[in-house]
This record gives structure tokens, sequence and C-alpha cells, in this order.
């Protein structure tokens, strides 16, 4: 009896134990789901919306507050802070406009902007564009910017349609300028003579009505085109609202290897009525040659062309009387030149010198030349670092105020801090020294900016400096947190080990549930993206890490992040990893930060390890079964870009290479689909126009032809996506099912 009660009590502690330590419980998918609205209003004096209404001194930003949202106007140079304007009145108009009720501590307005000539804020909410006046708080409907939100947003791949439709008038207005039957054309605005200045185009080559005069009036610069084939995309709208039967809808979709148009520069002299055009060998296989841009004094235009590859690009010179060209920067790459993140460049007093960027020493800086023999007169910035953007050339004082990482010692080689430096390279004057991200919203003089700086790990500070001498010159908030952290809300860990060649540093983050116990054992879900165009782990603070990794970690994982070799914001070594090898992901480096973190955290389990990306994240994260199946056991792949030879032409080019070779297949998941060890769940949404979804459903038929076993969703009417809330709700399933190995709650 005595005996029979002591195994009666030992099994119900046994029980009340495994219940205090159940993972992926309907408890915890409702946490989960109401985490946003626990936190919700938990964290005040975080600022955001910066815009400035003077030329230095009143700064507009939103703040978070105990009671919602405040709209703050400040002033440096009386140091006074006011609301910017009456939020019930503000309310009440909404209100009225809409007839929704709006709650005036948490005004929804968007895309806010402000101009100073009108005097005018103008914002979005409920679907429509706002204008507000700041003296007299009235506010009315602005109709055009209404008309460009229910036209929505054009599509990415949309290309230029040569109408040939287009005049363009002279500066002087004593001409303008057009095309008709494919040849230029100008007509004399006094007595509309037209005059035909080419004779060589054709309905296969034909000069485009994009057509630029010099500011004398007396040249014209024009390009003639050979054009391509478009390369259509098909997508099956299978469940339309308004009609029974499917729609097919179509988009203009360039894919690696397709054929581009090409143009060739042409300039013509109005009064000889003689052309010069640009020699093609100058200009040959082009990726893309920009329109010309012409000097002040009309001497000459430049253009930049870029190679198909990406392994060359110039600034090429064409004299307006000549015809001569030059070039004056001539950027080579054994690999890539990441045209579309680094390039940068800005032509002092009209050219006579050229500010440029270059990774040409390993490291992504500023070159200054002479920008009449293209010449190198000095490097601007140099070191182990980054420029990330540039945001003043003041040529009168010959500085450069600049964006940067990677040069604070013991700092995150990510966090972003503010920098001025002289032409000639000398005097770098750091203006922000804080060990934290800095992100800065600079006034319209370049005088003063608005800084709020931060890390994952640390709640942020606004203040406004002088942006000579990086002095504070007004403290405007400090975030508190406390009742934030009194919910349970824990702060991501950032957590750096050795990649793979055990001797550079890999950054990332961990996230833990808000019930975590050390004490009990949890497995490992990486969010991935990977893709080389930046860096992803995020840097500033975040009450809610983004892309679901909070929520999930709520079911009973520990979720991280971390960049890994091959993508940007580091040395060009670092990035060039990914070079013709975008199956690699920087995987190596992963694993080898996962296994440092579990050592040091022991309940971190690295025999269940799970994965899920979208885009090249979800290439990635197939990838991670199809090459990597002794670590990653369980992965879910969103609207992935399997083949990079299916994907958009301008990502993958720069990245896989031109030509067409290989190393595509190489990386492909729909080649190495046999390999596939593990739960593998696929989504894809029908009408993604950024990923082909064929793609997907590539890889899903050659899983079907190896005899693998998987599973695939397809969610209708939606474009490139997660999955959206039935997708996401999958997701966390999945993981619950095949890492935890809990059947999931009924939904």
């Amino acid at each position: 009896m005595e005996k029979n009660i002591c195994g009666s009590i030992s099994l119900l502690l046994l029980l009340t134990v495994q219940l205090a330590f159940a993972q992926g419980t309907k408890a915890d998918y409702d946490r989960a789901t109401h985490l946003r609205q626990l936190i919700k209003g938990k964290a005040s004096g975080i600022t955001a919306n910066a815009l400035w209404i003077d030329s230095t001194n009143q700064v507009f930003y939103s703040v978070s507050t105990a009671t919602g949202k405040q709209f703050i106007v400040a002033n440096q140079q009386d140091g006074s802070k006011k609301p910017a304007f009456d939020h019930h009145l503000i309310a009440q108009q909404l209100s009225k406009s809409t007839g929704i009720g709006v709650n005036e501590a948490d005004l929804p307005l968007a895309q806010l902007a402000y101009s100073m000539e009108r005097r005018r804020l103008s914002f979005t909410a409920y679907d429509k564009g706002w204008d507000l006046n700041l003296s007299t708080n009235k506010l009315e409907e602005n109709k055009a910017l209404t008309d460009r939100l229910k036209r929505g947003n054009s599509y990415w791949g949309a290309r230029q349609r040569d109408e040939q439709t287009r005049k363009t008038v002279s500066p002087d207005s004593q001409w303008v300028a057009y095309v008709k039957n494919y040849n230029v054309y100008i007509q004399k605005q006094s007595n509309k003579k037209e005059i035909q200045l080419s004779f060589d185009g054709s309905a296969g080559e034909y000069y485009d009505d994009w057509l630029f005069w010099s500011p004398d009036s007396k040249k014209l610069a024009a390009s003639k085109v050979r054009k391509n084939e478009d390369h259509t995309l098909y997508l099956i709208e299978s469940s339309p609202e308004d009609q029974l039967q499917p729609k097919l809808q179509t988009r203009d979709y360039l894919k690696p290897g397709d054929a581009l148009p090409q143009r060739r520069p042409t300039l013509f002299l109005v009064d000889e009525q003689k052309m010069r055009a640009m020699p093609t060998s100058l200009i040959e296989n082009q990726y893309d040659l920009s329109f010309p841009n012409w000097h002040k004094d009309s001497r000459s235009f430049t253009v930049e062309y870029n190679q198909r590859g990406h392994q060359r690009y110039q600034v090429i010179e064409m004299d307006a009387q000549t015809g001569a060209c030059k070039v004056l920067i001539d950027e080579q790459s054994k690999t890539f030149i990441d045209y579309s993140g680094k390039k940068y460049r800005y032509d002092v007093e009209d050219g006579k010198e050229l500010i440029w960027a270059s990774e040409r020493d390993g490291w992504n800086h500023l070159y200054l030349y002479d920008g009449q023999t293209g010449k190198v007169k000095n490097q601007i910035t140099k070191g182990e670092w980054v420029v990330r953007n540039v945001v003043q050339v003041d040529e009168k004082n010959r500085q450069i105020l600049f964006a940067a990482s990677g040069r604070e010692k013991g700092q995150d080689p990510y966090l972003v801090q503010y920098y001025r430096i002289n032409f000639d390279g000398s005097d770098l004057k750091a203006l922000t020294k804080e060990n934290a991200h800095h992100e800065g919203s600079f006034s319209p003089d370049c005088r003063v900016f608005l800084d709020q700086y931060s890390r994952i790990d640390l709640p942020p500070v606004t203040c406004l400096r002088s942006a000579t001498t990086g002095e504070v010159l007004m403290k405007l908030e400090e975030a508190a947190i406390d009742p934030l952290r009194a919910t349970g809300w824990k702060m991501p860990e950032v957590f750096r080990a050795k990649g793979r060649d055990g001797q550079t540093d890999i950054w990332g983050i961990i996230v833990r549930p808000t019930n975590f116990n050390p004490k009990q054992t949890y497995p490992v879900i990486e969010y991935i993206y990977a893709g080389p165009h930046s860096s992803f782990v995020p840097k500033n603070f975040q009450t809610l890490v983004p892309y679901g990794a909070q929520e999930l970690a709520e079911l009973g994982f520990i979720v991280v992040q971390i960049d890994g070799m091959g993508t940007s914001n580091r040395s060009k070594a670092f990035h060039d990893v990914c070079w013709k090898n975008l199956k690699d992901a920087g995987f190596p480096d992963r694993i080898a930060w996962m296994k440092a973190a579990a050592q040091k955290y022991p309940y971190m389990d690295l025999t269940r390890v799970g994965i899920y990306g979208t885009s090249a994240g979800g290439q990635s994260a197939a990838g991670a079964l199809l090459f990597h199946p002794e670590f990653y056991k369980v992965a879910v792949s969103s609207c992935g870009c399997h083949d990079n030879r299916m994907d958009k032409m301008w990502w993958n080019e720069q990245w896989m290479g031109y030509p067409i070779g290989p190393q595509y297949a190489e990386s492909s998941n729909v080649e190495n689909a046999y390999r596939l060890q593990g739960k593998l769940m696929l989504i894809v949404g029908e009408l993604d126009d950024n990923v082909d979804p064929s793609s997907t459903l590539q890889v899903v038929n050659a899983l079907i032809k190896a005899n693998k076993d998987f599973d695939f969703l397809m969610v209708t009417g939606m474009g490139h996506s997660s999955g959206g809330d039935f997708g996401e709700h999958k997701r966390r399933d999945y993981f619950v099912k095949h890492l935890l190995g809990v059947e999931p709650p009924a939904w």
C-alpha cells in the first residue's frame, strides 16, 4: 500500500515536471499568437519618422509613449519640444472624413513626407493621401497621393517601353526634339521647320525617344537601340474574386542568359547637322548603359557602362565637338563588381574631379579621380573597414560626410557610425562613437542630424548632433523597457564565433522563448537569408525580432540568425565566397557558429536543427537538407529561387556569373533534389512575380521523380511571400511535429 502511494506520487511528480517543461502545446501556440499584442506599447522612447521641417533647427519625429504614439517637433536652437499638431483634432478630422473611429494615441500615419516649399506634412492613412498644415492643424485630402495609392506599386520588373511619342524641348526653348519613323528629328519652335538628323534608324535598330539636350542647346545626345526579345512569365490566378474561371497573368521577366537591348550613344551637332556615334568596340556586350549625362558647360557628356558579367564597370566621356571618347574610370574585378549595392559616383566642380567607390584594395572605399585624365589622385578612405554610404560631398570645404562600419575596434563590425574626412584623405573625424548602430537623419544643409543609436541588445537613445563635430546638441528621447521586461520578454543575445577558417568572426543573434528554462533542452531553428546583396542580422533595437523568430521560439525552440561568409558589408574576400557558388550560403560558418553556441549553452540540442527562409532564403533552406543533411534535419522553404537560371537576371548574373555555366546546375536545388534527407516543406504563392513559381514546382517534380517524401503548399492568390497567416501556421506545426515530436494542437 505504502509502496503504491510512493509510486503514485513519483508518477504525479514526473507528469507535473513534464507538463511544466512541455513544448508545442496549445498554451505555447496561444502565447506565440498573442505575443505581439502582449508587448505592444510596453517600450517607450523609441523614435521613428524623422523629417526636417526647416534647414537646420526644427525636426519632426514620432515617439512611442506609455499611452501610445506621439508626433513631436523639436527645436535645437532653443531646446524646445512640443507636439507637432493637435492629435485629438487630427483624429477627429480623420474620423469625419473616413467614417472610421480613430484613436488619437495611435494615429496610423504612414509614408510621411514634408514639403518645405508647400509647408505641408503629407502622409497616408486609411487608403488615402493627406496634407496637414502644421500651422493651422487643417487636414485635407491629397488627391494625387490617393491616386498613386489606388494605382499601387508598379511591377519591379517593368521595363521602359519605346513608344516614340516623347518630345523634348531644348533649354533655350528654341527647339523640340523627337523620334519619328525610328529616326531623330528636331523642329524649330518659331517656324515649325522640321529637320531630320539621323537616317539610319529602322524597326530593328531604332533611336529611342529619350533625348538629351546639352545645356547650351547646341547639341543633342540620343541612343540607338538594338532591341532584344522579351521573356514572358506566365501566372495562373486560379481563384479570382470576380469570376469563376481562372485568369492568365503575364509579366516581363528577363532571366539569366536572356538577350539584352544594346544601346549606342550618338551625338548630334544641331548647327552643322552632323552626327558622331560612340564606337561599339567601347561598349560591347552591355548589361546596362546609362543615359547620357551632360556637363554643365556642354563640353561633353558621360555614360556609365556595365559590361555583361559585372566584372567591368566604366565611366566613358564623349567630347561634344569631335565625338572623341575616353574612359575616365575603368573598374575591374576577377569576381564581381557590386554595382547594385556599393556603386557611388560624384562629379566635383562639373567633372573637374570625380569621387568613386571601389573595393580594389579589398574593402569598400572612396577614391578621388582627376576628371580630365582619369588618373587616381589619391585614395580618400582606407583601412580594414567599409564605407556604407555617402551622406554629403561639401565641395566648398572639400569634405565628405559618410557612414561606415567596422572601423571602431572591439565593436560588432556591422554597426554603422558617421564620419567626416577631407578629399585628400586627411583629418578623418568620427562624429559618433557609442558602441551601437547609428541611424542618422540629416538636416537639408547637413549641419545637424537626428541620431538614434541602439543595438539589438541595447535600447535606443535619440539626440541631435552637430554634423561637423559630433557634439550632442540636444538629447531628445531615451527608451524605457522595464514594462516590456515585466511581460517576460527576453532580449536577443548577440553572439559571435569563428567561421570556417578558424579566424574570421561570424556574428549572429540567439532568441529564446519568454518561458525559457536553462534546465530544459531546445531544438534549434535557424532563420536564413543569405542574399549576397547585403547583411541581414538585425543590428538596431526591436521589441520583436522580425520574420516570426520570436513567435516561433515561444513554441519551445531556440531561434538563431547568422551572417555567414558570402554576404555583404565585410571585406571583399568575405563577400567573394558567394561567387558562382550560391549553394554555399555561408553554411560552413553557420554550422561552426551554432556548434560554438551549443558548447557554451548545452541546452541547445544540435541533434534537432531546423531551418526556414523565403526567396533566396527559401533556396538556402531547402539547400540545407540537400547539401548538409548531417546537420540540418527539418526545413520549411518559401518561394525559393531554387535554380538560379529560373530567377530574375539582374540578381543571379551578378553573383553566379555570365555566361551561364555548370556552376548554375551545381547550385540548383532541382538538379540536386535526389540528395534530399530529412523533412522538407515547400511553400509557394501561385502569383509570385518576384521568383517564378515554376522554380518551386520544378523541385516538386524532381522530388517526385526521385521518390522522395516531402510536403508542399501552394497558396492561391498569393504573391511573393512566406506563406501568409496560413503558411505561418503550417510552418509552426511542421517544426513542432518534426523537431519536438509533438502532434500540433487542433486548429
